[in-house]
């Protein structure tokens, strides 16, 4: 069984999360989307929203298996009995701080790939950052999320 690993902070989620997550559920068996624990980020929505969110929009994709981890990747792959990183590319910032990581992985483990997903063209400009962006100026987010993160972003923001 070919299982891959779609890493990320995932705070929000994002239609351009969604589709590498739609595209990826197609090539691979399983694939587990797992949200990082990194305490030096202070995300806008805890693990828990953020896995609850990615559940909600995945929940019609059979093989798609929604967790979270922290440490090393390569430790977390080994845990999941995985040796295939899926990782989007939206720009080529992207491409140079992905590329390091994916070495750095195969340094780590040489058995490890990484398959890169180029974006929709449709989500060359979207990240986390920007709608957390657009949201905080109370700016329009369909399109750019889907609707049942849209009602957590603004629930969040009223706190």
């Amino acid at each position: 069984m070919n299982i891959a690993v779609y890493p990320g902070s995932f705070d929000p989620v994002t239609n351009g999360h969604l589709d590498i997550i739609k595209r990826g559920a197609k090539v691979f068996d399983k694939l587990i989307v797992a949200v990082l624990i990194n305490p030096s980020k202070t995300p806008m929505f805890s693990v828990e929203e953020r896995v609850e969110m990615l559940k909600e929009v995945t929940s019609d994709i059979e093989n798609v298996e929604i967790d979270c981890f922290s440490g090393l990747l390569i430790e977390y792959l080994e845990k999941v009995n995985s040796k295939i990183i899926v990782k989007g590319l939206r720009m080529v910032s992207d491409f140079e701080y992905e590329f390091q990581m994916a070495l750095i992985n195969k340094k780590l483990n040489p058995e490890v790939e990484t398959i890169f997903f180029m974006t929709s063209n449709k989500y060359g400009y979207l990240s986390s950052s920007i709608v957390k962006e657009v949201a905080s100026f109370g700016g329009c987010l369909s399109d750019l999320v889907p609707d049942s993160v849209i009602k957590h972003i603004f629930k969040k923001l009223k706190k």
